[in-house]
Formats: structure tokens, C-alpha cells, sequence
């Protein structure tokens, strides 16, 4: 689940992450209350006016912009807010901004001059460590940073069965060329981020840019954070934060019926029973040169309606071109599936214009394949799962005389 950069920022708080305070608004009306209230809070003079969008480079796009007096924070609120943000994270079209945060200045003068730095905090599967990156490089493009001068990027990686060490909390500080008071600063900040990031079961925290003041202050000036889906039934309220206006609408209704549904970029759509033996599938596209369309794990109960309704999720996707259905019947029965099949296809006839390919292997298999053979669908038999290849070829060289089909191998 992404979170907005006000929401993350309001978490990390929690946690005693110093933040760029603010306030949010959807409405252009509500904005002289909340400048004054945040001038009172803060005593800024500036305001800095972001969008809110799940999308980084929002800056490029003109989605954050920095207001010297009323009248100029009034035009730069009016023309964010309701404007199509377009960056290089969203699509062609960009996304409509609909709420955004006015921030206080945290860039003042002063005797020392401020800098910028970059932290995240991630899990590196390869090692099963905690991975902290940072680099003094902050409030740029990461990417270009890495690809271009990689060696002023550095990587510490904590052991989360003993979590981060005060060592390691110094020598990032260290390496960011802290001394002096905001070299403390940094280590209370590092602590408290790594800190936010375990408790509140992220699956990726990133502060860019991480910012030094003038008085040696350690702020996050902005926030990207991601919480992993699995461990929101320990948070009874970040439920609340999902902004499904935000989200692909078809995964989200996949999730609102229990399905694990990814949307791809490819044609060939994937319907399987185990993410396992989804990513195999997808891997077996990918290395007979097609494109998977989705990653969609019907689970260990794809029943008649289940089946459907998976069915319909794919197809709602007008890139696909064919369906392949992967079923291993183990905690499933081939048979059961073979019957929310020919019940799906029944249901949905006339929005089936694709060819489906369906392998059903395992628990009941020969029972589900007579189910098949008896439902009366045009059918077209392959004798094992290497076939799937050239079943899709032909079904693309005759898909006029094949129309909606279903292919199954066994």
C-alpha cells in the first residue's frame, strides 16, 4: 500500500522523525485558514505547495512549487490543485491532483549553509538483511545518481533478528560528512527512521531529500513510503490511508473479493493457483517471447464463481489476447475448477473473444477433463505443458475460425 507524502511524513512523526510540518487541503477555499494556521504553528514566511500523487518527479512535472506571499501562494495552490500531473512515474495521461499539502520553509538563511542527502531504507532479499542507502547526493534523481557517479552511493545492511546498531547509526552519519551537532542530529534521525520502518512493516521507506538546516536540524523534507498488504491486519488504522482513487481499478477489485491480482503490460493474461507457480507461468510466457498481461493467484479456492470472476478481471484488460489458465490441483480439485470453467464460460459467452488455454494437472484430473469434454466447448487438446507455445501460435494464426475458444492440456 502507498502512502501519500503527508500521510508518510505523519507516521514517521509518530516515531520521532523530524519532519517539514504541514497541512493538506482539497479545497481552494480552505486555504487562507490553514496558511495562517500553519504561520502561527511554524512562523514560516515561504510556503512550499506539493501535490499529492502516488508519482515521483513531481517537481519536473510542476506538481511542487514555493510561494514568497499570499497572492503567490493563492495562484501556485490554484493551478496544482485539479491539474493532470504528468511525471515520468505516471502514465501519458498523468494523474488528476486532488488534494494538495502546504508546507512550511524549512530552507532559511542562516550562518551555515544547508544540505541535502538522500536515505532509504529496504529489504535485501539477497542477503535477508535490512538494507539502509543513503548518499549526500539528496534532491536529485537517485537513478541518475547511481548511474553516473555510483560511488557516492553507500550501503549499510542490519541484521533485523538484532536491529540497527548505534556503530552503524554513526557510521552513515559519518559517511553523509556530518560532525558537531548535526552529526547527533543524524544519528537520532537514523535510529528513529529504521525504527519507523520495522514497526510499522514497511516494505520500503524513502526520504529524499533528507535536509540539514542552517542550524544543523535534521529534517525530512519529503517522504515516499510503502506499506507491505500482508501486515495491515496488525494496524487497525492504516486501513484508512489506501487512497483507491490512486490505485488500478481492477486491482482493486480484485482485492475487494480476495484475489491477488497485478496488472502487466503485456497480451497473453494468466489465471493461477499459487503465486509460485503464477511467477513460473509468467516466466514460461516471457521465455517463449510473449508478454504476461497480469500476475493473478486465484488461491487454493477457485471455485465456479471465483473462477468467474477471475475471468472477468482479466478480460476487463483490452491488451489481452489470450488467456492461459494454470492449475495445479493439490489443495484444489482439477474437477472443481473444471466445472467453475465451463460455468464461467456459460456465464460469459458473448465477453469471451479470446482464445483460453487451460492446463489442469494433479487431484482429479481426468475427472475435470471429461467435465471438459462433456460441456460441449470447442476444444483443442495438447499433449503436455510444452505445447502451450505453439497452442498460442496457432490459435493467433487462425483466431477467426477459433473465436472464444478454450485449449486444454492434460
Amino acid at each position: 500500500m502507498n502512502l501519500h507524502e503527508y500521510q508518510a511524513k505523519e507516521l514517521l512523526n509518530t516515531y520521532g522523525v523530524p519532519i517539514q510540518r504541514g497541512y493538506t487541503l482539497s479545497d481552494i477555499k480552505d486555504l487562507d485558514y490553514i496558511s495562517n494556521k500553519l504561520s502561527t504553528e511554524t512562523g514560516t514566511k515561504f510556503f512550499v505547495v506539493k501535490a499529492q500523487i502516488h508519482a515521483g518527479g513531481r517537481g519536473k512535472g510542476g506538481g511542487v512549487k514555493v510561494a514568497k506571499n499570499a497572492d503567490e501562494l493563492k495562484s501556485c495552490a490554484s493551478s496544482i490543485l485539479g491539474m493532470m500531473l504528468k511525471t515520468p512515474q505516471t502514465s501519458k495521461e498523468g494523474k488528476l491532483v486532488n488534494k494538495i499539502l502546504i508546507a512550511e520553509d524549512v530552507y532559511y538563511p542562516g550562518e551555515n549553509k544547508h544540505e541535502e542527502f538522500y536515505i532509504s531504507i529496504l529489504l535485501n532479499r539477497s542477503s535477508s538483511k535490512v538494507m539502509i542507502m543513503y548518499s549526500t547526493e539528496g534532491g536529485v534523481d537517485i537513478e541518475s545518481v547511481a548511474e553516473n557517479t555510483p560511488n557516492l552511493i553507500f550501503y549499510e545492511e542490519v541484521n533485523p533478528s538484532i536491529g540497527l546498531m548505534p556503530n552503524q547509526a554513526r557510521k552513515v552519519a559519518f559517511n553523509l560528512g556530518l560532525s558537531g551537532v548535526s552529526l547527533k542530529n543524524m544519528i537520532k534521525f537514523i535510529s528513529s527512521l529504521y525504527d519507523a520502518y520495522i514497526k510499522s512493516d514497511a516494505s520500503l521507506l524513502e526520504i529524499n531529500p533528507v535536509l540539514k538546516t542552517s542550524d544543523n536540524k535534521i529534517i525530512a523534507v519529503d517522504s515516499k513510503m510503502v506499506i507491505d498488504d500482508n501486515s495491515i491486519f496488525r494496524h487497525n488504522s492504516y486501513a484508512d490511508l489506501r487512497d483507491e482513487s490512486e490505485e488500478n481499478p481492477v486491482e482493486t477489485e480484485a482485492r475487494s473479493v480476495g484475489l491477488n491480482y497485478v496488472d502487466l503490460d503485456g497480451n497473453i493474461g494468466c489465471m493461477v493457483n499459487g503465486a509460485g507457480l503464477a511467477m513460473a507461468t509468467m516466466d514460461l510466457i516471457k521465455q517463449s517471447g510473449g508478454e504476461p498481461a497480469n500476475f493473478l493467484d486465484v488461491g487454493g479456492t477457485a471455485d465456479a464463481d471465483r473462477v468467474e470472476v477471475a475471468f472477468k478481471l482479466i478480460l476487463q484488460d483490452p491488451k489481452v489476447k489470450a488467456v492461459l489458465v494454470n492449475i495445479f490441483g493439490g489443495i484444489v480439485r482439477c474437477d472443481r475448477v473444471a466445472k467453475g470453467i465451463v460455468q464461467a464460460y456459460k456465464n460469459m459467452k458473448d465477453q469471451i473473444k479470446v482464445p483460453i488455454i487451460v492446463r489442469l494437472e494433479g487431484t482429479n484430473s481426468k475427472e475435470a477433463k471429461k467435465i471438459i469434454d462433456d460441456s460441449g466447448l470447442q476444444i483443442f487438446s495438447a499433449s503436455s505443458f510444452s505445447n502451450v507455445t505453439e497452442i498460442i501460435k496457432e490459435t493467433k494464426r487462425h483466431k477467426n475460425q477459433i473465436g472464444s475458444s478454450f485449449v486444454i492440456f492434460m
